[in-house]
């Protein structure tokens, strides 16, 4: 039986100097050029650290939203920073909200958090998507990614003639990134205010014997986010008092701090700097007054050390990008004397993540590397332990354990 024969290969040429090799290898040459218009190549030691707009110690004072008509006052510095969209830091855009009593206004972000902290005033939010929350002074609530509007209505103020909100969301970071938030990523959420202050109550009951504790503050947390123990997967906040007469020694970290002062008297400020001296003051410190209503920027890895020098307790609740730096194990908080002792034994630690340089090395001695296969339900984990007997030493210990619980179900070396 005779087979049939080879498909004949066909190869098309073009004579040179035809039009349509040339439209061809034009064609070719635009599409490279598009592909390599936008790459920028840079030396190394010059670019590692780029000069960016820095981020400035700002105010956004009380008496914005003491008078005036229903609004929205945004603390938009985005010229400031060089950003095409309104923000009040890289990744958050906050504001005040101001709602005359017995009227009621619509807000809307797209965002992955809102958080609505009630500086004056009680009232109701309402939307499609979550219902209706009813809030009073000293309240917060956050909320998740809301496609519709969130309607804020005032129904009863104690001064100033209406309502008052401190609004922040994290809009900016989703402009920066050029996305729309897919799904909500935790519940509606409400923390109320006497919650809050019994459970700083209990804090302070339980001070360490010998002395007050210095910092009387809770931070606040969602249950959907067990492992950061923040506000949101992006938010971070604390409701924090200072005691009469007492300084909090300087602290630093990576996020933004956009603070609120709930409660001061006169003589009570923040200092903020770039370094420390040996003894742990700020050199050429910033003072910012706390003037209550009103919201201060502090900077990211600035020092900074809060003052009371009036004779009444002050309460400060900042709003933070850090539920995101937390997640990313970059928020470096460092706190002064801890840095202090580090320095004088002779000691510079490059993160204050909680995995220390000694446990890693160890376990890189042991053979650290990923210690089994994933297995459904079950979260793997490594440890070491002492061998006994003969020889003595270390061995690295690989081991299974069920997600939700403390039990161990399988060891292997």
């Amino acid at each position: 039986m005779s087979s049939s024969p080879p498909a004949a290969s066909v190869e098309v040429s073009f004579p040179a100097g035809s039009p349509a090799k040339a439209d061809a290898s034009a064609a070719a040459s635009s599409a490279r050029a598009r592909w390599t218009a936008g790459a920028n190549v840079f030396e190394y030691g010059a670019a590692a650290n780029p000069k960016m707009a820095p981020i400035p110690v700002l105010v956004h004072p009380p008496a914005l939203h003491e008078s005036g008509p229903t609004r929205v006052i945004p603390f938009d510095i985005n010229d400031t920073l060089d950003i095409d969209t309104q923000c009040t830091s890289p990744n958050l855009m906050a504001s005040f909200v101001r709602v005359v009593e017995g009227e009621s206004i619509a807000t809307a972000a797209v965002a992955t958090s809102q958080a609505f902290y009630v500086i004056r005033g009680s009232g109701e939010t309402s939307s499609a998507e979550h219902g209706v929350v009813r809030w009073g002074a000293g309240d917060l609530f956050v909320v998740p990614v809301t496609p519709g509007a969130l309607t804020h209505k005032c129904t009863s103020a104690d001064s100033h003639g209406g309502a008052a909100l401190y609004w922040v969301h994290d809009g900016p970071l989703m402009d920066y990134l050029g996305v729309v938030p897919a799904a909500p990523k935790f519940a509606p959420t409400l923390f109320e205010r006497e919650r809050m202050l019994a459970e700083v109550r209990e804090i302070a009951h339980a001070a360490p014997a010998g002395g007050e504790r210095n910092r009387l503050g809770v931070l606040l947390g969602n249950k959907a986010c067990d492992q950061t123990k923040t506000l949101t997967h992006v938010l971070w906040s604390l409701l924090n008092s200072i005691p009469a007469n007492d300084v909090q020694r300087p602290h630093r970290h990576n996020s933004v701090a956009l603070d609120l002062a709930v409660a001061a008297k006169p003589g009570v400020y923040t200092l903020m700097g770039k370094e420390i001296d040996d003894k742990g003051e700020i050199i050429d410190p910033i003072r910012c007054d706390w003037i209550p209503g009103g919201v201060f920027v502090t900077p990211p890895g600035w020092w900074h050390s809060h003052h009371n020098e009036s004779d009444e307790v002050a309460w400060v609740l900042p709003m933070q990008d850090a539920g995101l730096y937390t997640h990313q194990r970059t928020l470096d908080i460092r706190f002064v004397d801890d840095e202090l002792a580090l320095h004088r034994a002779g000691r510079i630690r490059g993160s204050a993540f909680a995995v220390t340089c000694k446990q890693y090395t160890e376990m890189v001695d042991l053979g650290a590397q990923v210690p089994h296969e994933k297995v459904e339900g079950m979260k793997r984990v490594w440890s070491r332990e002492e061998v006994k007997g003969e020889g003595g030493g270390m061995r690295r210990v690989a081991s299974y354990q069920r997600v939700g619980s403390a039990e161990k179900i399988a060891d292997e070396e």
